[in-house]
């Protein structure tokens, strides 16, 4: 039976360490954990990240991909929290988990999620600039055809 994702979607940061322990407290059949920790970045004078999303609709959309991805391969375990909000360079902004065990299958599943995060979760993204420009984040050929290699 695959392993069911705990799926959050919150204004506050997260504790990695934490979420880490919490997919292996107890067990032994988790042979390794791949994480991805998305971090904001403070490019070309960004000052801050503005996320928006609707509530429930994200929350779904996003246990969808990662029920997939629990289905696809053997995970034990599955955790993606994303952040929502003003985000200041230097947080965080997403955390995917996958325990498996073995080490491809965590890390292809953290991998696939991610990408589908980066390419399709129903985030809308607004830059915010020290000189008081802001911007609409616009998708990126180069994170789509990442995506793609997941299809089929």
């Amino acid at each position: 039976m695959p392993a069911t994702p705990r799926i959050a979607v919150q204004d506050a940061p997260f504790d990695a360490g934490a979420e880490t322990a919490r997919l292996s407290a107890g067990r032994t059949d988790v042979g390794g954990i791949a994480s991805f920790i998305g971090i904001c970045r403070a490019d070309d004078g960004l000052s801050a990240m503005v996320l928006e999303h609707y509530p429930g609709m994200t929350e779904r959309a996003i246990a969808r991909i990662a029920t997939q991805a629990c289905e696809r391969w053997p995970l034990t375990g599955c955790t993606v929290i994303h952040r929502h909000g003003r985000i200041l360079p230097g947080e965080p902004i997403v955390l995917v988990l996958a325990a498996s065990a073995h080490r491809i299958a965590a890390l292809e599943a953290c991998a696939f999620l991610i990408d589908w995060l980066k390419t399709r979760a129903p985030f809308w993204k607004r830059e915010e600039f020290a000189d008081g420009a802001t911007r609409w984040v616009e998708a990126k050929a180069e994170d789509d055809a990442a995506a793609a290699r997941w299809a089929g």
